[in-house]
């Protein structure tokens, strides 16, 4: 059976860079965000390998990467995801930052998942990021299913195996162990956590064949303006405290005493 695999992601800043929040016009930033180098986001990417072993396990299957963000830096970051897997590319120009609404990106997402031509729910998977190294909200891709009537959702995926046609899901739950959950058929709505596949090696004659359908796709992004109740009175770095003192014939017990007496300050 062949699968239509949507799979949902943004762009975070290249985590190796210094990031500063800062008030702009419009809301909170950061501080030179569209200068900042970016990736696409870590757990979506686990989303995207999945879906690209999926789709080579069952012929027919087809990979959309559903992706908002300034088409400017969707552009540059894609010409290196392009080279990872085949897929499509359905693009939305919008803000990058983490202090957008999970509500309104969700709308956005789904608005472009339920256009897509040709879309058969029996065999719709949208994947995508347990949660994200932006906003971290962990709710985006719930409220994607519930826009587009998808009831079966499954959160912190790790695994998914087919069988007889059925979805055979893993997920983590507390304690470090994991529930296995059986789905008899599509649609569903995977978030996945970190997943188990490595990072697919760079195929150029991949990303040449991605760019060629990218380029155009992109130049017809649709805008996205996302709208959002919240206000932000502040925002700032976290505060780093440090209090070092050195002492010496101090059994550990005492030291353990004192740590747990200051913590309770």
């Amino acid at each position: 059976m062949p699968y239509q695999i949507v799979v949902c992601g943004g762009l975070a800043p290249d985590p190796l860079q210094t990031l500063e929040p800062v008030t702009t016009p419009t809301g909170p930033g950061l501080k030179n965000e569209m200068m900042l180098p970016a990736v696409f986001d870590p757990w979506a990417s686990h989303a995207l390998y999945e879906a690209a072993n999926l789709a080579k396990q069952h012929a027919g299957s087809t990979i959309k990467v559903v992706s908002l963000a300034p088409k400017a830096k969707l552009q540059q970051v894609m010409m290196t995801v392009a080279q990872k897997v085949p897929f499509e590319l359905v693009p939305l120009d919008g803000p990058i930052g983490g202090f957008t609404d999970a509500a309104s990106v969700a709308a956005a997402l789904a608005e472009a998942i339920a256009a897509i031509p040709g879309l058969d729910h029996s065999q719709l998977l949208v994947f995508g990021g347990w949660e994200s190294a932006t906003r971290g909200a962990g709710a985006v891709m719930q409220m994607v299913g519930e826009k587009l009537g998808i009831t079966e959702q499954f959160l912190a995926v790790d695994e998914l195996q087919i069988d007889g046609g059925a979805l055979v899901i893993k997920e983590r739950i507390e304690g470090g162990r994991h529930q296995v959950s059986r789905c008899s058929a599509p649609p569903a709505v995977l978030a996945w956590a970190t997943g188990n596949l490595p990072e697919p090696a760079n195929h150029p004659q991949t990303g040449m064949a991605n760019m060629r359908a990218m380029m155009p796709a992109l130049q017809k992004a649709k805008p996205a303006s996302l709208t959002t109740a919240l206000t932000f009175a502040q925002v700032a770095l976290p505060a780093v405290t440090r209090e070092t003192r050195i002492v010496k014939d101090v059994p550990a017990a005492d030291i353990a005493r004192e740590i747990a007496e200051w913590i309770k300050q």
